[in-house]
């Protein structure tokens, strides 16, 4: 287990901010079912959670900047520090009574990644990595998957909802490509959560295209820290910049990679 003082600042942040997360999260099951009512309480509960991450890091590391979902990017007074910030990745869960929902924290130094928090409030799972010191979840060490064979492996997706119309068609050849060769196919709904599932060796692989950089920052690092092999989908190294993403060991990996360009 990583016991850093970084560590523990960052751990404990997304815990606080967790904490109201899931006391948000056991009232949407009473809010009427509407546009208004739930999207709302969802935007409000997306906010306070980001503020109580802006304020604790901020406290813990004076100075430091942020890029935030929904505060935008606020640059700090140690240019060589960034906080990447998603207060709740799997919002459509949330909203939907679905505990697929986490925290997704990570710091950039001088444009790397250095450490990570994917935090789930609803099972209270954290997934933890530090550069060159591993993937944790909770107090085990993380490994991705060992399969070899993609007819054995189970591989996570994004699927793009309604308002990303213009992708389905290109998702869908995608899709068809991996059903003919996976065993199945799995969608969380959570980025963040489907790349520590492949870092904790549950899911073999994953690819995703259309995210933003706070929906994968932490998950990249907690892949790499776990052995795994990480690109965008089209095998470059832009995934921040593209929004774009593909991971698992290294043979899944290239398998994947190659179903994708194939499609």
């Amino acid at each position: 287990m990583i016991r850093s003082a970084l560590m523990n600042v960052m751990t404990s942040a997304a815990i606080k901010a967790g904490r109201g997360l899931k006391r948000d999260f056991g009232e949407v099951e009473n809010l009427q079912v509407s546009i208004k009512g739930p999207g709302d309480f969802v935007t409000i509960a997306d906010k306070k959670a980001e503020k109580t991450l802006f304020e604790e890091l901020s406290k813990g590391r004076p100075g430091y900047g942020f890029l935030m979902e929904e505060g935008g990017e606020i640059e700090g007074s140690d240019k060589s520090h960034r906080w990447i910030i998603d207060p709740l990745d799997g919002t459509t869960n949330f909203l939907h009574g679905l505990p697929v929902f986490a925290i997704s924290l990570a710091l950039e130094r001088e444009g790397q990644l250095v450490a990570a928090v994917v935090y789930n409030p609803a099972t209270d799972e954290t997934f933890l990595a530090e550069k060159g010191q591993g993937a944790w979840y909770n107090n085990h060490r993380m490994r991705v998957s060992a399969r070899r064979d993609m007819a054995e492996c189970l591989i996570g997706c994004g699927v793009p909802h309604l308002g990303k119309a213009k992708t389905h068609t290109k998702f869908k050849a995608e899709l068809s490509a991996v059903m003919a060769r996976a065993h199945n196919i799995r969608r969380m709904g959570a980025a963040a959560l489907d790349l520590a599932m492949v870092a904790s060796g549950r899911l073999d692989a994953y690819w995703e295209r259309d995210l933003a950089a706070w929906d994968i920052a932490a998950g990249i690092l907690l892949v790499k820290e776990a052995g795994g092999y990480v690109t965008d989908a089209d095998g470059g190294d832009t995934m921040m910049a593209s929004g774009s993403i593909c991971v698992g060991n290294d043979q899944i990996h290239r398998a994947l990679l190659s179903l994708l360009k194939t499609a």
